[in-house]
C-alpha cells in the first residue's frame, strides 16, 4: 500500500502541476473571494501542509505512535507572505517537495501504515490515512485554486480543522 500511496501521491503532482502553472501571476494573486486565500496563499497552505505531514510520516514510520499538535493554518499562511512570493518560485517549491514526499512514502514499511495517529484533539486514524488524507486534501484546494466545477472531497474534512 506504501507504494500505491507514493505512486497516487506522484501521479496527483505530475497531473496538476501543468495546470498550476498555466496560472498567470495576476490570476494567482485574486482570492476567491472576500475572506479566502488567493491561489498563492492557498498553494503556501499546501506547503505549510507538506511541512506538517512531513514530520507525521517519519514519525508515524519509525515510533510506536504519533501524537502531535495542529498547526496554526491562517498564520503560517500569513507569516510566509506567499501573497508576495513569485506564482512561479511556490509553484516549483510544492512540486518538488512532494516529490521529495512521495519518495519518503514509499520508503514507509507496509506495516507501518497501520501505526496510530493522534493529530491535536481529532479520531485516532492510522499512518496510512493520515498519507492518503493529505493528498486528498491537496487535489481538494488545487481543485478550489483552478475554480474547477467538482471539487474533490476527502475523508477527513470533518476533522481536517485539527490537522
Amino acid at each position: 500500500m506504501a507504494q500505491h500511496l507514493s505512486h497516487f501521491l506522484k501521479e496527483t503532482i505530475e497531473r496538476e502541476v501543468p495546470n498550476l502553472r498555466a496560472l498567470d501571476e495576476q490570476r494567482a494573486s485574486i482570492p476567491r473571494g472576500a475572506g479566502k486565500w488567493c491561489p498563492k496563499e492557498e498553494l503556501g497552505h499546501l506547503i505549510d501542509s507538506a511541512a506538517n505531514n512531513h514530520i507525521r510520516f517519519v514519525c508515524g514510520a519509525i515510533q510506536p505512535e504519533y501524537r502531535g499538535a495542529s498547526y496554526a493554518q491562517e498564520d503560517w499562511v500569513r507569516l510566509h507572505g506567499y501573497r508576495d512570493l513569485p506564482w512561479n518560485t511556490i509553484v516549483n517549491f510544492w512540486f518538488q517537495f512532494n516529490q521529495f514526499l512521495a519518495a519518503l512514502v514509499a520508503n514507509i514499511p507496509e506495516d507501518r501504515l497501520a501505526t496510530k495517529c493522534l493529530i491535536a484533539a481529532g479520531p485516532e486514524v492510522t499512518l496510512g490515512f493520515v498519507i492518503e488524507d493529505y493528498i486528498l486534501h491537496m487535489q481538494h484546494h488545487i481543485d478550489q485554486m483552478l475554480r474547477r466545477e467538482k471539487v474533490a472531497t476527502y475523508p477527513g474534512v470533518a476533522i481536517r480543522a485539527t490537522f
